[in-house]
C-alpha cells in the first residue's frame, strides 16, 4: 500500500523527481549527494533514523507529497528544520534540480 501510494505521490509531484539522498558513502566520490530510486525510497520510508523532505512549492506539497515527508523552503532550510542526529538519513525532493 504504500510503496503504490510513494509510486503514485513522485509521479503526480514530478514526473522526473530527484532523490538526494545523504551519507550514500558508495557514490559519494562521484557527486556530493546520492541518488535514489522511487523503489529504494520507499524501502527507506519509515525506517529508523530516514527522513524525508519535499522542497517543492508549499503549494504542490498540500496537492500531495511522499508519506511522512516534511515540507521545507529549499531557499531557507535552517539547522532546526533538519533532525539533531548527525548520522541519521536526509532525503531530499523535488520537481526541479534545486
Amino acid at each position: 500500500m504504500i510503496h503504490a501510494f510513494v509510486r503514485r505521490a513522485a509521479v503526480a509531484i514530478a514526473a522526473a523527481a530527484m532523490f538526494f539522498a545523504v551519507g550514500q558513502s558508495a557514490r559519494a566520490a562521484e557527486e556530493p549527494f546520492g541518488r535514489l530510486s522511487v523503489d529504494q525510497v520507499a524501502a527507506k520510508i519509515g525506517k529508523p533514523g530516514v527522513f524525508v523532505y519535499d522542497n517543492n512549492s508549499s503549494e504542490d506539497y498540500a496537492k500531495g507529497h511522499v508519506p511522512t515527508a516534511k515540507w521545507v523552503d529549499y531557499e531557507k532550510v535552517q539547522a532546526s528544520d533538519l533532525p539533531k542526529d548527525k548520522s541519521a538519513t536526509l532525503i531530499f525532493y523535488c520537481a526541479n534540480e534545486h
